[in-house]
């Protein structure tokens, strides 16, 4: 067990004008569980790798463990005090497979090898992924791997558990069954835990402190606003109540006895499959279950068994290049997309391939003060906050302007109101460029103006679903 405190921490990046954290003052208690919140690119993980040793603390500020400031803990004891997992877990992966990554994490604690296979085993049962074990990291979904990565933090074992945005891919059922997981932590374990995270459902039963971190300050929240912030994350906001099920529609792609599998597994069983022209379609379905496979497949990225049509013509028989230009996936990892440098070379390669009639430079600068991110466009992509590359991402991907757009997680990392921002954006460019929208997500709030479709993925099977009743 460990109290964190954070002294009169000032930090600032370099070359920016403005600190992201300013005269912080603040105190997560021993055995507790801590939820941070903000706005995206407000500092919540600068603020999270400080406290867990990965940047170098300033001058200006201190940051003590029970009252032994972190300078003085030397590196090969900090893991037995802090641990943190990052926003894209995949960062953090050094081995092949599963257990050989947690066996990696275990080795470098200095574990007695004797003790590392059940620490190994404890740790993936905990989490409910010992069928994963085996597995290649790599061929993980996003969601898995923020399982493993949850996985390896419970076997380290550490006094301190950081936490960035652990459930940004996680399905609901398993987001709630995980959280659980972590409050036992604390409760059972006596764990620390500080969690940054946009997406408050579920935390109202659990959560000791709500902070909330906005330009540079943070503020412990009261038990009523707390709730209020609850409030706009109860299940009846979650719900989609403008979708139906599809009519006399134009069909964009089509599949015929679709099938998806790797290797052995299936997961999709062959199946006709439509997806429809000029609509906004949601699909849905747990971790792993074969969501990205899909979109992977749609773009020739990956493979697949049966026919995909495109617009009626067999997408292997379409040029490559026209095809790309008519069909775009939006990636998960936002870092995966970028070919440049800075945000202004990332969007001049946008518009040079793009839709320039639509996207004018004024209409770009105006999408980019909506999406906070006009003070950055010389700013290096790979220092912005996973929210502001997600932005960015997006925007450049609109710019691009496919008849079909592919959107996989686009609102991971966003806080509320850059999605509500985002879905404005998204509703304005489908209606006025008449495009073809699909989306996978697990983040529901915000989206029900803009969806009109919904595909559930559940055993092994796409169905098209209606309002609930």
């Amino acid at each position: 067990m460990a109290t964190v405190a954070v002294h009169s921490l000032t930090f600032t990046y370099p070359k920016r004008s403005r600190p992201v954290l300013d005269d912080l003052n603040v105190t997560f208690p021993s055995g507790k569980f801590s939820l941070l919140t903000g706005v995206s690119g407000g500092g919540k993980s600068t603020l999270l790798k400080l406290i867990a040793g990965l940047t170098p603390l300033p001058t200006a500020g201190s940051i003590t463990f029970d009252d032994q400031p972190l300078a003085e803990i030397v590196p090969t004891k900090r893991a037995a005090t802090v641990a943190m997992l990052f926003q894209e877990p995949s960062t953090q992966f050094t081995m092949d497979t599963v257990k050989n990554e947690l066996r990696f994490a275990l080795e470098n604690q200095c574990v007695d090898p004797a003790d590392i296979p059940a620490k190994i085993t404890a740790a993936l049962d905990f989490i409910g992924i010992t069928d994963l074990q085996d597995r290649l990291l790599m061929q993980l979904s996003g969601g898995e791997q923020q399982k493993v990565a949850l996985a390896i933090i419970v076997a380290m074992d550490s006094d301190v558990i950081l936490l960035d945005e652990p459930f940004a891919s996680i399905d609901p059922p398993t987001r709630l069954a995980l959280l659980e997981k972590l409050v036992a932590l604390c409760t059972k374990r006596g764990k620390t835990i500080i969690l940054a995270d946009h997406d408050l459902s579920n935390y109202d039963r659990w959560v000791d402190h709500l902070a909330v971190l906005d330009m540079g300050k943070l503020t412990l929240l009261s038990p009523a606003d707390t709730q209020a912030r609850f409030a706009a994350f109860t299940p009846d906001k979650l719900q989609l109540t403008h979708v139906t099920l599809p009519g006399e529609l134009p069909v964009s792609l089509q599949g015929t006895q679709l099938r998806l599998g790797h290797g052995e597994r299936e997961l999709l069983a062959p199946q006709d499959l439509a997806l429809f022209a000029h609509q906004a379609t949601l699909i849905t379905g747990p971790n792993g279950s074969g969501k990205s496979t899909l979109f992977r497949a749609l773009v020739r990225l990956g493979k697949y068994q049966g026919r995909l049509t495109y617009d009626g013509t067999d997408i292997q028989k379409l040029p490559r290049k026209q095809y790309a230009r008519s069909v775009g996936l939006m990636f998960q990892a936002a870092s995966s997309q970028f070919l440049n440098v800075t945000v202004a070379e990332e969007l001049a390669l946008s518009r040079k391939f793009g839709n320039r009639d639509y996207f004018t430079a004024e209409r770009v600068q105006d999408l980019l003060t909506q999406l906070n991110l006009a003070e950055h466009t010389e700013q290096i992509i790979y220092s912005l906050s996973s929210g502001q590359q997600k932005k960015l991402q997006l925007l450049c991907m609109l710019i691009m302007a496919p008849a079909v757009l592919l959107l996989d997680e686009p609102l991971k990392g966003l806080d509320f109101a850059s999605i509500q921002v985002v879905m404005r954006i998204l509703t304005t460019v489908q209606r006025d460029l008449h495009l073809t929208l699909i989306m996978i997500s697990h983040q529901l709030s915000g989206l029900d103006d803009l969806i009109t479709l919904h595909l559930a993925l559940a055993d092994h099977h796409l169905t098209y679903k209606g309002a609930p009743a």
